[in-house]
């Protein structure tokens, strides 16, 4: 079984307006990005090459907009620990995003890049 290549915890996770958790998790691993609550309950998920992310200038260091299966999902790392988030945390999502995408055999065409 493949190590998990990125793993967050404490992650806001919201629909734009909407807070769907506090708490939540964002795992990139095998080739999938998956967004869960605080239950561990999946939110949403997607082949990482179909995932879509940035950080945009108006948000935080810690701050990403992932768009997994169409949705436009507003994550922030480290909103629910202790002190303050990890340093780079949002980057090494970015990075091990694209690094998933960009393994042999993904699933997904061109749309994944960028």
């Amino acid at each position: 079984m493949e190590e998990t290549e990125f793993s967050a915890t404490g992650v806001r996770i919201e629909r734009w307006a909407r807070s769907l958790t506090r708490a939540g998790q964002v795992i990139v691993k095998d080739g999938r990005v998956a967004l869960l609550n605080s239950y561990g309950r999946e939110i949403d998920s997607a082949p990482a090459g179909a995932v879509r992310a940035c950080r945009p200038w108006f948000a935080g260091v810690d701050s990403t907009v992932a768009r997994v299966n169409g949705t436009w999902y507003r994550l922030t790392m480290g909103q629910h620990d202790r002190g303050p988030a990890p340093a780079g945390l949002s980057r090494r999502f970015l990075e091990a995003l694209r690094s998933a995408g960009g393994q042999p055999g993904r699933e997904a065409g061109p749309a994944g890049r960028g």
